[in-house]
């Protein structure tokens, strides 16, 4: 929801950063898996406890998802690390609740299968109308420089970004936050639904 106004801002940040390392020759898809690789080493972070050592990490990681996309664009992008930088997405994503059920399975558990599964409604709505739009010739008017069509919704990455960070300040409060944001999700679910109900209903 409040992803392109952050995106904005950071622009110029990203720029900056991805012409110091495209002049060192490192390209996109080594960003995307060092950003991929400190997310998970977030998760482990939570998952033995450690939480605020999980958040930097998280946060370094999210800055380098951020970066890969600024390389390629100064470089060649290309339709392989669109789908690399999905993908260990989703897997980042999910990996965060699922360290906090390791980390204290009692309490937790429940919550994160819930918010999981709140996740994989979003994602698949958000991935398969991405596959359709594709097929259909479609273009976001609001994220053109995406890999695929980016069809927002209330919790976008900046959203769950937020949420992983409080979850981490306040590990005792995962289990509220968690059931709060899969609410949001589900109503991520629900409009996406309709505009994608919309938007395709049209012939194509």
């Amino acid at each position: 929801m409040f992803d392109r106004r952050a995106q904005i801002l950071i622009a110029p940040l990203l720029r900056a950063g991805a012409r110091l390392l495209v002049r060192r020759g490192i390209g996109a898809d080594a960003v995307t898996w060092t950003g991929f690789a400190l997310g998970l080493g977030g998760a482990l972070c939570i998952a033995l406890g450690r939480p605020l050592a999980g958040l930097a990490l998280i946060l370094a990681s999210r800055l380098a998802d951020g970066l890969d996309g600024a390389v390629a664009r100064l470089t060649r992008p290309t339709e392989r690390g669109a789908f690399l930088d999905i993908t260990l997405d989703f897997v980042f994503y999910a990996s965060v609740p699922l360290a906090f059920a390791l980390a204290d399975p009692a309490r937790h558990a429940l919550p994160a299968a819930v918010l999981l599964a709140a996740f994989i409604g979003t994602g698949s709505s958000f991935l398969s109308f991405a596959v359709i739009a594709e097929r259909r010739g479609l273009t976001s008017p609001t994220q053109p420089h995406k890999g695929i069509y980016y069809l927002g919704g209330l919790t976008e990455a900046g959203e769950t970004l937020a949420c992983f960070a409080a979850m981490c300040l306040w590990p005792a409060a995962f289990a509220a936050l968690a059931l709060g944001f899969a609410l949001l999700c589900g109503l991520t679910l629900l409009a996406r639904l309709h505009a994608g109900w919309r938007l395709l209903g049209e012939p194509g």
